[in-house]
């Protein structure tokens, strides 16, 4: 069955079943994170025991997805479209249920398992049904559904663990997933496209699962073990770099590879992953520095924290209905290049930080960067795949999202390292411009021991927390200003994919359609003109 035989009822049918399944998959990744403290204090676990709840689930997910184009040639799309409904959704129970720390962190390996291959499979279904005069709204959407979860679940997830159980933030996913699978099961059909893999590459696939593993693993744990002067880093790192060294080498020499990484001498392809990657490094950091400032800083906590974050999924979900019918009619690039510098403004605007500042000083900058998000997700991923053979789109969509992935990763652990050497270099040299024989210090020191004094203390310990309180008030200033650091290399980043993006050829409807009537052929031929 080709995209012309499928009737636009069943097409928008797949579109809402692979987005339900889509939308527990990432609702589960961020609602996790505010009910860790439950978690902790219900298992009995310290804080450093607790982080392998997030950190297992992202390393099961960086296994999972190279593998998805292999995975769902090898099954079939529909039938491993199903199994990983059913794996994500069981496991989801199981860690509801789970009677021990261990028991969890098996039970969300699983759910990284399940849930990895889920959204480049859903890219690659829409991609296939979907004409590229539909795809921008077709995209726009399902990531519209998508959105919701970054909305919905540090605020809802809050509540339902400060209310009910942690237990249930699980449990949510087992309706949604039972209805996905229902609808999953009549719609979807399997590709036309994609050959069976006669033979299992099993080298390739354990060079994978090691060298993928070892990456996230390192990635994850790095800040915390203080990266290099760690023996634990060292042996990841090393570890990570010749396994996949490994795996690039079997990959480009194996006849049937897991991952066919012929897809990166497509040029529109090799630039746009790297846009990608640079995209989810800018996004990924910006919205953890958000969330930690907002709860260390500023003292919010988790539900206000959330309110600050959630503008930016707004503001993505209303640029996706603008640029999802623009994409196919005007210069993708333009969009992209609007988008970056939109992003960029944004996240410049996040420098402007003060321990006083108010909700909305915040949750603007988080909102425009939402919409610029919307500018940059679908005419970059119009950009990538637009010219991908329809039967690798699969494996291309798979290569997509581990180098997205990989840019995420590799952003948070960027922006958590940046954020504490920066706040100790600003701490030295604000101490160093600490007199006490200066007029401004010596007030200061006077008015706080004057308030300590009249809450009781005597003059000695007055003055002792004076300077305490003289002390905190430099590593605070300090910490504003490492933050104000990593924003601005943020933006920095985002100023960075401008020259990339006229090395991409523009495509066009016309191209695109006659090209898809040709079976075998590249889906759309890109344009001359750069």
């Amino acid at each position: 069955m080709t995209d012309a035989q499928v009737s636009p009822a069943r097409r928008w049918a797949i579109t809402l079943s692979v987005m339900m399944v889509t939308v527990m998959q990432v609702l589960d990744t961020s609602v996790t994170n505010v009910a860790l403290p439950h978690m902790q204090g219900s298992l009995s676990a310290g804080i450093e025991e607790m982080s392998w709840v997030v950190t297992s689930y992202l390393a099961a997910n960086a296994v999972a997805i190279p593998a998805t184009g292999w995975l769902s040639a090898r099954f079939g799309r529909r039938r491993f479209f199903l199994i990983c409904t059913v794996l994500f959704t069981v496991s989801s129970f199981l860690s509801g249920i789970a009677p021990s720390l261990e028991f969890l962190v098996a039970m969300r390996v699983l759910q990284g398992l399940g849930g990895g291959p889920v959204i480049p499979m859903a890219q690659a279904i829409m991609w296939e049904i979907f004409p590229l005069r539909q795809r921008g709204t077709a995209m726009a959407v399902w990531g519209i559904g998508i959105m919701m979860a970054p909305i919905l679940g540090p605020t809802v997830g809050g509540w339902i663990a400060d209310n009910w159980s942690w237990r249930w933030i699980f449990y949510i996913n087992l309706p949604i997933g039972f209805l996905g699978f229902l609808m999953v099961s009549a719609f979807l059909f399997d590709s036309p496209f994609v050959k069976k893999p006669r033979r299992i590459d099993a080298v390739g696939l354990v060079l994978m699962v090691f060298g993928f593993g070892f990456l996230q693993l390192m990635l994850d744990l790095g800040e915390k073990e203080d990266w290099f002067d760690s023996g634990l880093i060292v042996v990841l790192f090393v570890l990570a770099v010749c396994t996949l060294a490994g795996f690039l080498i079997r990959e480009l020499m194996a006849t049937e590879p897991i991952l066919d990484l012929s897809v990166f001498n497509d040029r529109n392809f090799a630039v746009g992953t790297v846009c990608i990657a640079l995209v989810g490094l800018g996004l990924n950091s910006s919205m953890l520095l958000v969330a930690l400032y907002t709860q260390k800083m500023l003292a919010y906590d988790a539900w206000n924290s959330g309110l600050v974050l959630a503008p930016g999924g707004l503001g993505t979900m209303l640029a996706l209905m603008v640029s999802g019918r623009l994409v196919a009619r005007m210069d993708q690039r333009l969009m992209l290049a609007g988008g970056c510098l939109l992003g960029a403004f944004a996240t410049s605007l996040m420098t402007r930080l003060t321990l006083g500042m108010d909700y909305w000083s915040l949750a603007w900058p988080r909102f425009l960067q939402g919409f610029s998000m919307g500018f940059i997700f679908v005419p970059l991923q119009t950009l990538t795949l637009a010219t991908i053979r329809l039967e690798r789109l699969g494996n291309a969509t798979a290569a997509y999202n581990v180098v997205r992935n990989v840019g995420g990763s590799v952003g948070v652990a960027l922006a958590t390292t940046l954020l504490v050497r920066r706040s100790q270099e600003h701490q030295t040299t604000l101490a160093a411009h600490v007199n006490v024989w200066s007029g401004d210090t010596a007030r200061r020191l006077k008015e706080w021991t004057a308030h300590f004094m009249s809450q009781g203390a005597d003059a000695f310990t007055a003055g002792r927390q004076a300077l305490a309180m003289l002390y905190r008030s430099t590593t605070e200033q300090a910490q504003v200003m490492a933050y104000a650091d990593d924003f601005w290399l943020i933006s920095v980043v985002f100023l960075a994919i401008l020259p990339l993006v006229p090395l991409m050829r523009r495509v066009h409807t016309e191209q695109n359609e006659r090209a898809r009537e040709s079976p075998g052929r590249v889906e759309a031929l890109p344009a001359p003109d750069d």
